[in-house]
Formats: structure tokens, sequence, C-alpha cells
């Protein structure tokens, strides 16, 4: 089994979010694409608007019916911070002998180097950097003198072009804030909840 696994605070996911997972679905042949939202990020603490459970849901809500699609609660259930490392052996014990592939943004290559245990990520999953395909390899930043491993773990990751999409998150929260319409940016159950939850406003 090749296992897709989709982290991310996804508050609120979005089109955007659609798309590129189904890219990834194709381009590396996944039996499924699992979408896992966290609970609280370690490098994003305080950042998250909506709840834990109302990220969840939105995310219930985008992916409906999708077969090629799956939602796991995995991170929100696990109490404190959540961590890569421990979704993947969580995954690695649930799915023994699955092919994992970690599925990231194209900035994850500038603060990888500081993810907990990045060299245990890289021996229990393939991790995928899904960016645009203008943007070369994912524009990540060089290596620093300050930083020598970072170029040694960034030979360990997969670059996997992907289309351009201009949608993200902080847009679709600024555009709520300012009273601005939401559609196409999420599909109408998302936007439902939203207005329903007062989100955003």
């Amino acid at each position: 089994m090749r296992l897709g696994l989709f982290g991310g605070s996804f508050d609120p996911p979005h089109i955007g979010h659609l798309l590129v997972a189904g890219d990834a679905h194709e381009a590396l042949r996944l039996d499924r694409v699992v979408f896992i939202p966290t609970g609280v990020q370690p490098l994003k603490v305080g950042r998250a608007v909506a709840t834990p459970r109302q990220r969840l849901e939105m995310v219930r809500l985008l992916i409906a019916s999708d077969p090629r699609f799956d939602l796991d609660a995995v991170e929100i259930e696990r109490p404190g911070l959540s961590f890569t490392v421990d979704t993947l052996l969580e995954y690695a014990h649930r799915y023994r002998g699955a092919e994992l592939f970690l599925l990231v943004g194209a900035d994850v290559p500038r603060a990888f180097a500081r993810w907990r245990e990045p060299e245990r990520i890289v021996q229990l999953a393939t991790v995928v950097v899904l960016h645009r395909a203008e943007d070369g390899d994912g524009g990540g930043e060089k290596e620093s003198e300050e930083d020598p491993g970072a170029t040694q773990l960034r030979k360990r990751l997969t670059f996997l072009p992907t289309r351009r999409i201009d949608i993200s998150s902080t847009e679709i929260r600024a555009r709520l804030r300012s009273g601005k319409p939401v559609r196409g940016f999420v599909p109408d159950s998302v936007a439902e909840f939203i207005a329903t939850e007062r989100l955003y406003c």
C-alpha cells in the first residue's frame, strides 16, 4: 500500500488543498491520501484561529465522499504538541509494510532541520515537497554557514511540481474579516460551516 500523509493547519482548508492532494495522488500512484489536521503545531503556536475540532470538521466537509481521500484525527486526539515523527511512527505501526509519503508545502525545506527528529522522519517516509512547477525545486533557502546539516537533509527530500494555485488560508481569513465572499475558494459546505460557526470574523 502506498499512503500519502497530508498534514497541516487547514485553517481553513480550501480548494487548493484538494487540487495538490489530487496531483500527488496521481503523480505518486498513491492508494490513498490521508488529510491529518494538526492539533498544536510547535512552530505555529498561537497562530491557529479555528479550534482543532472545527478544523477537523471543515476538512471532513472538504473531502466529502472523494474515494481518494481519508481524514485522520490522530494529531488532534494526541495530547500536547503535534510532532510529525510521532504520526509517522503511529502509521508505521498501524500499516506495517506500507510505503509512506509525507506531503509537505514548499516552505518546509527552510524549516525542516528544526523539526523534531528530521533524520528519523526521512527514514520513515519519503518526504515530498509540493511546489509550483515554475518555482524550480521548491524555492527553499540555501544552506547557511551556521546550519551545516541543512543541505544534507534537503538532498533527501523529493520535489514534486504541482499546478499553480493562488489560494491561501491566510488570504481566505483576511477576506472573511473584511466581509468579502469566499465562493470559489472553499466548497459551499465549508463556507456554510464557517458562517454558522462565525469563524474568522
